[in-house]
């Protein structure tokens, strides 16, 4: 603070706001990042967490050890080591409790510490009993071995370790999220043998790039069954730049006709996706499920039963469904971001992260051979003293019995130095007089030999590496365990569109002159007998399912299409259709079709033109309808036939003079839009003056009759009748019997 300070005239240290303000904020900053936000590559640990672990061993609470109370865990943290409360310090130790949460706990804990569907239901501290596992050996077992640099604690009393001296890049394995200012960090859990085997990797060959190491590390291994579904070139990008982004789905099978999701996405509560689909099925967004169970227990701790309606229903298509709009399906972020060992924050790709760690590895290894080597030296300087003391051992105990200052004595008869002097003044008497030669001799051959073994690592970086290597296999092969979450290319889940929802029920659609839209259940309906408003009546109707849209054709031959099942009942008298679409001006509604888009219609002008469309082909989603039928000067649209099929179907046409043609279908072609091929010969004049014009045109096959309708009587022609009628394509047609020449309407009747 001295540095921003400046003293007045008076005398009074000052301070401007901004300057203040701003060192405040950036020393906050750090201290989050540093101390509090971000793991570190060697140990993988915050320091809350590096301070639970240490203050655990303190404690003895090792994997052998008995359970204790995790309040007075947490409290010697807090007291010793900890600058924060014990409900922050509690809940970073549930987090390292949780089986479900890190690939390799680090406590492990007797009492609920949360589970799988709710992680954070866990019991007060005073509830729980909480010892180290096995697991967290790699991080403690070299801590008095001269591996760690001390530091004091927050009030001075006491040295905690920096860093602990990781056996295994732990910042991969357990994964951790944080959040500091300005930046974040999501590390995802991966597994300790493919880890350990991409540092080998990298140890053996440095220059290994990241493609490389990734034959090692395939992809993240969360504590779950589920499936990663991020492609392997993303996931080689992720691991490059230290960002990017996974995707994991649910694992289900078919148990009879019900579906079971045996295993979730990380962190996905199962209570909270039954809620997701429950909310769906009572919105009746989801009418092909019928009911929901969870059947977890101990036994499947994930068992979630999702029965569909029934056995027609596609399975495959519903879950994709549900894995698009539910958690069975969840994106995760990654940032590799962490304090690397020159104690900076940054985001390290995979290589880095492992040059890094291996680096640290290296120095700790190091450092504590050179401490064992210091040792093995320093007590082979003492033997050497022994050996000296136990060959003088009579002249030795009368100097010490009879001398006021027994070690200059000592140090000048037999030449010995002051640190061996000190070893055998402190020993007893009765044990100096036990002294043997074989056990002195004996433990100096074993030193001598530990010494050269020790100095050979040492002096070479081939046998350092060697030992590493040795020590990282040691490791996996006493924790590493078999990949959870297979890596598994899926296509992209897609949710269904409302029209998907919808049941395929038989309806009737019917429209009023006046433009009056309406649907009826079923197929048995007579529209003629609805109720119209006054002056208003009856002019079509079409048949379909309720999940398909009705097309409408009006009389400027533009398309409209507009969703069934949503249209008013057919108990009141409908709605204005223009509501739903945007029709020229003056424009009248003349055709209606339903179907599938793969279903063929006739679609014809009074002129006596027409073609064959594919419904498909005439749908939009534009208001404003689509050009479909293109018509001659003075010409109307007729009601289109429907085609239920093209081969041995022929076209019947009939004019207002009762000319009846009758030609093959195949004769006219099928077109997107436009004004198609002539059906009947009828001249463009007389089309003009209204004079002659087709009445009707239908599609009819060779098992079916044609009914014409002239005023209150009609005709039954079978086909073999229609001889007479049959020509070419675009002819004039022959005229009807006498009395029904004047014809009003034809129907097909099978």
């Amino acid at each position: 603070m001295s540095d921003i300070m400046e003293i007045d005239n008076d005398g009074i240290e000052q301070v401007s706001l901004k300057v203040y303000a701003e060192k405040a904020y950036l020393d906050y900053s750090m201290y989050v990042i540093l101390d509090r936000a971000l793991p570190h590559v060697g140990d993988g640990l915050k320091p809350v967490q590096r301070r639970i672990i240490y203050a655990m061993s303190e404690l003895g609470l090792k994997a052998t050890a008995k359970f204790k109370k995790s309040a007075r865990t947490v409290g010697d943290v807090i007291g010793k080591f900890h600058p924060h409360g014990d409900s922050a310090a509690y809940e970073a130790m549930v987090l390292m409790a949780q089986d479900f949460s890190y690939r390799y706990p680090l406590v492990d804990g007797q009492g609920n510490w949360g589970s799988p569907d709710d992680p954070k239901s866990f019991a007060a501290m005073r509830y729980t009993e909480s010892r180290l596992t096995a697991y967290a050996d790699v991080l403690l077992a070299e801590l008095g071995q001269g591996t760690v640099d001390w530091a004091p604690n927050f009030d001075g009393t006491l040295d905690e370790p920096r860093v602990l001296p990781a056996q295994v890049p732990n910042v991969l394995l357990n994964g951790t999220t944080g959040i500091a200012v300005g930046m974040a960090t999501d590390v995802p859990p991966h597994n300790l043998r493919e880890v350990v085997s991409a540092a080998i990797r990298l140890l053996e060959a440095p220059r290994s790039t990241v493609a490389d190491l990734c034959e090692h590390v395939i992809a993240p291994d969360f504590p779950t069954e589920a499936e990663i579904i991020t492609p392997r070139e993303d996931i080689v990008t992720m691991y490059e730049t230290g960002r990017g982004g996974l995707r994991m789905r649910a694992v289900w099978e078919r148990e009879g006709g019900d579906v079971v999701v045996c295993a979730l996405p990380y962190q996905v509560s199962g209570s909270r996706v039954l809620e997701q689909i429950a909310q769906q099925m009572q919105a009746k967004k989801l009418p092909m499920v019928a009911d929901l169970r969870d059947e977890s227990d101990h036994e499947n701790p994930t068992r979630l039963v999702i029965v569909p309606r029934s056995n027609r229903i596609d399975v495959e298509a519903l879950m994709s469904h549900l894995f698009a709009s539910t958690d069975l399906e969840r994106s995760y972020r990654v940032n590799l971001n962490m304090i690397g060992i020159d104690g900076r924050p940054g985001v390290k790709s995979l290589d880095r992260i492992l040059r890094e760690w291996l680096s640290f590895r290296t120095d700790t290894v190091r450092r504590r051979l050179e401490f064992r080597l210091e040792r093995v030296l320093k007590r082979l300087h003492i033997l050497e003293g022994y050996l000296i003391a136990f060959l003088n051992i009579d002249e030795v105990i009368h100097i010490i019995r009879t001398e006021d200052k027994p070690k200059p004595a000592l140090m000048q008869r037999f030449g010995i130095t002051d640190i061996q002097a000190e070893a055998v003044l402190e020993l007893k008497l009765r044990n100096l007089a036990k002294l043997e030669e074989i056990s002195i001799r004996g433990e100096q051959d074993e030193l001598a030999e530990e010494r050269d073994q020790l100095q050979k690592i040492l002096g070479s970086a081939a046998r350092l590496k060697t030992l590493i290597k040795n020590e990282l296999l040691a490791v996996a092969k006493k924790f590493g365990d078999e990949r959870r979450s297979p890596l598994v290319e899926r296509e992209e889940a897609k949710a269904f569109s409302e029209l998907e929802m919808v049941s395929a029920d038989p309806v009737t659609v019917v429209m009023s002159e006046k433009g009056w839209i309406r649907a009826a259940k079923g197929h048995e309906i007579d529209p003629a007998s609805l109720s119209y408003k006054s002056g208003d009546g009856f002019k079509i109707a079409v048949q379909g399912r309720s999940n398909q849209p009705v097309v409408i054709l009006d009389s400027t031959g533009r398309a409209y299409t507009v969703a069934s099942h949503n249209l008013p009942s057919a108990r009141g008298q409908g709605e204005p259709v223009t509501g739903r679409i945007n029709p020229p001006s003056g424009a009248t509604f003349e055709g209606m079709m339903m179907g599938a888009p793969t279903q063929l219609y006739l679609l014809a002008s009074d002129a006596g033109y027409g073609f064959v469309a594919k419904l498909g082909d005439m749908q939009t989603k534009n208001r404003a309808g689509k050009a479909a039928l293109s018509l001659p000067k003075g010409a109307r649209v007729l009601q289109p036939s429907a085609i239920a099929e093209v081969e041995g179907a022929f076209v019947a046409a009939v004019s207002n003079e009762g000319r009846l043609l009758v030609f093959p279908l195949a004769d006219l072609p099928q077109l997107v839009r436009g004004k198609g091929n002539k059906i009947i010969g009828i001249p463009p004049a007389r089309v003009q003056s209204r004079d002659e014009f087709v009445v009707a045109v239908q599609v009819i096959t060779e098992k079916e009759s044609l009914l014409v309708y002239a005023g209150k009587r009609h005709i039954r022609l079978k086909f073999s009748e229609l001889e007479h009628y049959r020509g070419e394509r675009g002819r004039r047609g022959n005229k009807l019997p006498r009395g029904f020449q004047k014809v009003d309407a034809i129907r097909i009747e099978g």
